[in-house]
Parts: C-alpha cells; sequence; structure tokens
C-alpha cells in the first residue's frame, strides 16, 4: 500500500531554516481546498435526498420481491439508483466522463473495480448493459431499505469472518450468476481506499475467472476527488470512468491475471489523477 511522504514546503522551520515536514491533507483531500458552508449545504441536502427516497423505493422492492425475481426485480432497483444519480449531479455538482464502454462483450463478464467511494456502486448497474451481481460483505444487509432491497437480489453475500467458506460460496453462486446471464462485480482491493492510495488486490476475482472461464474487466474510477471514502462532504467536479479491455483467464494463474489487472488500473489511476500521487511513484 501506497503511504503518501510528509508534505514538504519551503521556508523557515528548524533553526538552521530547513524545509519543515507537514502533515498530509485528509484522505480525499488536497492541500489549499476549503470546506464551504456551501459544500455542507449541498452534501447535507444529498444525504436527506438519499435517505427520503429510499425509505419509500425500498418498502416498494421488498413488498415487490414477493411477485417479482432476478432481472425484473432488479430493473425495479434502478429506480432509486437513477434518483441517487441525479440528486449526486444536482445537488452535489458532481458530473462522470466515460471512456472504454466500446470495450464491453457481449458475453459472460467479471468486472474488478478500483473502489474509492460508494459512487461507483452506484454509477456501474446505470453504464453495465448486463444486471450486475455484486459480490458484498453481508453486514450490509442490515441497513434500513438499503440492505433489505440488497439481500432480495441476486448478489452474492460474503461472511468475512468465514473466509475459509468464502471463496466456494462465490464460485458456486457466481457460476450460477453468470449462467443466469448477469455480469459478476467485484473490488479487488477488499474496500474503498483513499485518493492518491492503493490496497492490496485480493485474487477472489480472478480464481472465479479462471474457474469458470470468464474473462476479466479492470475498471479505473477517480471517485474520491468529488466523493471521498467515508466522508460527508461531496465536491463538485467530474468523476472519470476508465474501462479496459476484456482479459481472458485461459493459461492463466489467478496471482498472474491479477498482476495484469492491477497493473492496468493503478497505471490508469496515475494517468487520470496525477495530481493525487507523489511524483514518482508508478503502479504495481
Amino acid at each position: 500500500m501506497i503511504e503518501a511522504d510528509p508534505i514538504i514546503t519551503p521556508g523557515p522551520g528548524g533553526p538552521d531554516g530547513s524545509p519543515t515536514a507537514q502533515a498530509p491533507p485528509p484522505p480525499g483531500r488536497l492541500r489549499g481546498e476549503a470546506i464551504s458552508p456551501w459544500l455542507w449545504l449541498r452534501s447535507a441536502v444529498y444525504l436527506a435526498w438519499l435517505v427520503l427516497t429510499v425509505i419509500p423505493y425500498g418498502t416498494v422492492v421488498v413488498l415487490a420481491s414477493l411477485f417479482l425475481k432476478s432481472e425484473p426485480l432488479y430493473r425495479l432497483c434502478l429506480g432509486w439508483v437513477r434518483l441517487a444519480q441525479w440528486g449526486s449531479r444536482a445537488f452535489c455538482g458532481i458530473q462522470a466522463r466515460i471512456q472504454g464502454l466500446e470495450h464491453l462483450p457481449s458475453g459472460p463478464l467479471i468486472l474488478l473495480v478500483k473502489h474509492q467511494s460508494a459512487w461507483e456502486t452506484l454509477a456501474l448497474p446505470l453504464l453495465m448493459p448486463r444486471p450486475l451481481s455484486y459480490v458484498f460483505k453481508r453486514e450490509l444487509l442490515y441497513i434500513p431499505f438499503f440492505g433489505w432491497s440488497l439481500g432480495r437480489l441476486d448478489m452474492v453475500r460474503i461472511d468475512r469472518s468465514r473466509r475459509a467458506e468464502a471463496f466456494g460460496r462465490l464460485a458456486q453462486q457466481g457460476a450460477r450468476l453468470l449462467a443466469q446471464g448477469n455480469w459478476i462485480i467485484l473490488f479487488p482491493e477488499g474496500t474503498r481506499t483513499a485518493r492518491g492510495s492503493q490496497g492490496a488486490y485480493k485474487l477472489g476475482g480472478t480464481r472465479l475467472a479462471i474457474a469458470t472461464n470468464t474473462p476479466v474487466l479492470p475498471i479505473a474510477v477517480t471517485s474520491g476527488r468529488c466523493w471521498p471514502r467515508q466522508a460527508f462532504i461531496k465536491r463538485p467536479g467530474t468523476i472519470q470512468v476508465s474501462i479496459g479491455r476484456p482479459i481472458a483467464p485461459s493459461g492463466r494463474s489467478a496471482e498472474d491475471l491479477m498482476a495484469e489487472v492491477e497493473g492496468w488500473i493503478e497505471s490508469e489511476m496515475r494517468r487520470l489523477d496525477p495530481e493525487a500521487y507523489p511524483t514518482g511513484v508508478s503502479g504495481s
């Protein structure tokens, strides 16, 4: 994992006038960025929008799940996702620029995505032509309305306290969902990472790709510049999403395949958001 070095600024610091080291800015925030009352207000309005819309929508989804299953229920849920994305644009000024949609294949696919915030979990279902089956920790099911709706969709829930069983569950359910026509989506770093940082890429996605002979698709997302990890404040700006080319798993090991995915994503992150990374630090 990349750790930001202290920021060195010229000027008097020690007795000899040497530069002094200052603490780096908070994750997802560059030095010199201020938090104004207007940013607080816009972010608060957006949070209220999410809460006020998810309650009735979640209730409808739970009731509809008694009659709807699989893709029809998924399409119903996309209605709230559209409301959430509309709110991020209208209230927070967050725009998106997408490149690489022409790389999307027509067959089965496993998406391996850079994860900096909740933004990409909301945006990607609207970008992809197939229903997405997320691999997520089961604790999300306990979130009122949102989690209750999530539990009724074709997803893969993982119990992190039982890691020995996690891949078996992923392989079994992932194969079934791929055969059903869904695309599987995983965040290989396992959790959200701060802007300009890099987590350890785990092999679950590439192991599933090899087990099911399914191509993987690397995706880089710069959401941390507008929607920092675990941050209340959302900043206006443009999030870039770069979709790579599918990588076939044939004849590859899980480690080798993930190394290629990681190398592409981290290099692309530095191309898309160079100011977030220390000079001279390249992707793995």
